[in-house]
């Protein structure tokens, strides 16, 4: 079999469940040749990697707004008396989680 198009052999093994998932996209596509799938997959298939570390950075920062909000609440239901200041930090902090999320959206656009 010297004439082979293709004479260099690639195998991998999959699990049952993963030998389905495969067979229903190629279902889906209309195709019924396993290798010809699969190497234009691997070939041109896309590879879509997303990259959270920013989501995660707001996510933190927000976490910890929340906490300090968490705690101002705390002290006026102990107490029965908000005060002033306290409505002032809350509009604070109520501004300063906006303005994560708008540089954050500004990031992404």
């Amino acid at each position: 079999m010297k004439n082979r198009t293709r004479p260099v052999r690639i195998e991998f093994r999959v699990t049952e469940q993963e030998r389905q998932l495969i067979q229903k996209k190629m279902e889906q596509l209309g195709t019924k040749n396993m290798g010809a799938y699969l190497r234009k997959m691997a070939i041109d298939g896309y590879i879509i990697k997303v990259d959270y570390t920013e989501q995660k950075k707001l996510a933190a920062s927000v976490s910890r707004v929340a906490g300090n909000i968490n705690q101002i609440c705390r002290r006026i239901n102990q107490t029965g008396h908000f005060y002033e200041d306290d409505i002032v930090e809350l509009k604070a902090k109520q501004c300063e989680i906006w303005e994560l999320l708008k540089q954050s959206q500004r990031a992404e656009l």
